[in-house]
């Protein structure tokens, strides 16, 4: 059961004035990945076939990502009334897809996809905190704080589902280190460029994942502050098996906000030089 429906948004709080028009951009993007989860249901059913207390739980994931694509179009529709969520989703469909037609993880094994989950789970609520204090507008500001929210939730019901496997599988830590990061590394994959794409570009402009890729880092870099790369960090080195609270989860996190801060610098640079 859902947490929330759109019917709890305070629609009528809407205020243009404080839209950002940066920021609408980014969520048009975000709307069009969070919409595109049935996929990856799908994907999870096959790898977890014979786990149906799972495969309840992927059903319920799914609605609520649904949701969240849904309230961020409606969102943006308001923001750009020359905005068509709908269309934009059938032309992201039409042009990226994951195979989901497996019988195991790519991950090599059930704990490291729920590793590998865990790692989207905490990309997502800390991209959805740092937008939330980021924007103005206060019903954007209430979407992203709800749906921040469902994803850490989401985070914790990846990990204690992945406890139950590494007890049955007995990963390694170091291998359980190796799925973070490789998934981390692919959060700069084709998804996030297309959908940038396909939400802010008609079909008169050619499709160039560098350009798209650096138009939408540069935007959602520029929200993120120290509290929420720390709470990242925090949530990655749980995954992977690393005490979080420690002397190197505290080096760890502080590398990882020096990162992300020089990198939005960077990023900032490169669009302002391509511009």
């Amino acid at each position: 059961m859902k947490h929330w429906t759109l019917e709890d948004i305070p629609w009528d709080r809407y205020d243009p004035a404080k839209v950002d028009p940066e920021i609408l951009k980014v969520i048009k993007a975000a709307a069009m990945v969070e919409r595109n989860a049935a996929d990856y249901t799908a994907y999870l059913r096959n790898v977890f076939h014979d786990d149906s207390y799972f495969a309840d739980m992927a059903t319920h994931w799914e609605a609520e990502e649904i949701q969240h694509g849904d309230a961020l179009g409606r969102w943006a529709e308001m923001a750009d009334p020359g905005f068509d969520y709908r269309d934009a989703f059938r032309r992201f469909r039409e042009g990226y897809q994951i195979p989901i037609d497996v019988d195991a993880s790519t991950r090599g094994s059930r704990t490291g996809e729920l590793i590998a989950r865990c790692i989207v789970e905490t990309g997502t609520s800390s991209f959805y905190s740092a937008l939330r204090d980021a924007a103005e507008e206060p019903v954007l500001k209430e979407i992203c704080h709800r749906i921040a929210g469902d994803e850490f939730r989401h985070y914790k019901m990846f990990y204690t589902h992945m406890k139950k496997y590494l007890d049955r599988e007995n990963i390694p830590t170091w291998r359980r280190i190796m799925v973070a990061v490789s998934r981390i590394k692919e959060s700069e994959d084709d998804e996030l460029s297309y959908a940038y794409y396909c939400a802010n570009f008609d079909d008169s402009h050619p499709y160039d994942r560098k350009t798209a890729n650096l138009a939408y880092a540069a935007r959602a870099f520029s929200c993120y502050r120290a509290p929420h790369v720390e709470r990242a960090s925090n949530m990655v080195l749980k995954a992977a098996g690393i005490r979080p609270h420690g002397r190197f989860g505290r080096f760890f996190g502080t590398m990882m906000w020096k990162y992300v801060s020089k990198r939005s610098r960077r990023l900032e640079e490169d669009l302002k030089a391509a511009a």
